[in-house]
């Protein structure tokens, strides 16, 4: 009985719930706004839901970040932090995005790109604006990428260029703005659009087969 009640104590302890932080009281409630739009809702699912466990697990738990010490091991998402400063996480992403990605719609109107290259509006933006806000140049490039809407390439960016303080920021709010797009698109396509033009049903330009 004094072992099981000193491994919960020593449980207990080793979690956040003795000394939360209004900080980690906030995370942990952003955290379950993603789970409930992701699961909810069904907004990008594939990141939101990820996003939002981490975010429970480093507030809950803090020792799960926690660096290798006196020949003890490190947390678990230490070594996924360590993986990612090795460029090979990111890597990882940009090929499961790639193979998941329909360029059918690219492929039958190649003209359609320029949409794509509004992106770098975006980023340009970001990037003055991070200046203007009193951010260095190295840190501002790393905050920029969040204009193009690209998450892994908003982490690979940041750790590259050493900004690792600022990776946790990054990434919640590039997978942020990326999995709240239908949230946002909407209202603004109201304003633009009358309620005919949202009607049209836009069918595929010609066949793509996928070789």
């Amino acid at each position: 009985m004094t072992y099981i009640t000193n491994t919960l104590s020593n449980l207990l302890q080793q979690t956040a719930f003795l000394n939360l932080t209004w900080g980690n009281y906030l995370m942990i409630l952003i955290a379950f706004v993603f789970l409930y739009l992701a699961i909810a809702k069904g907004f990008e699912p594939l990141l939101l839901v990820p996003i939002a466990f981490g975010m429970l697990l480093v507030n809950i738990y803090p020792d799960i970040m926690a660096k290798p010490a006196n020949g003890s091991p490190g947390g678990l998402l230490y070594y996924f932090f360590t993986l990612d400063e090795w460029a090979i996480l990111p890597s990882l992403i940009f090929m499961g995005v790639g193979a998941m990605t329909d360029f059918g719609p690219l492929i039958a109107n190649p003209m359609s790109f320029l949409l794509g290259a509004a992106a770098q509006f975006g980023i340009f933006s970001a990037y003055f604006g991070a200046i203007a806000l009193g951010f260095n140049g190295k840190a501002a490039a790393a905050i920029s990428i969040i204009g193009g809407a690209d998450g892994p390439t908003s982490i690979f960016l940041c750790s590259k260029l050493g900004q690792t303080e600022l990776l946790g920021p990054i990434a919640v709010a590039a997978y942020s703005y990326m999995s709240l797009v239908p949230i946002i698109q909407p209202p603004i396509m109201r304003a633009l659009t009358t309620e005919k033009e949202r009607k049209i049903k836009m069918s595929q330009l010609r066949p793509v087969s996928k070789l």
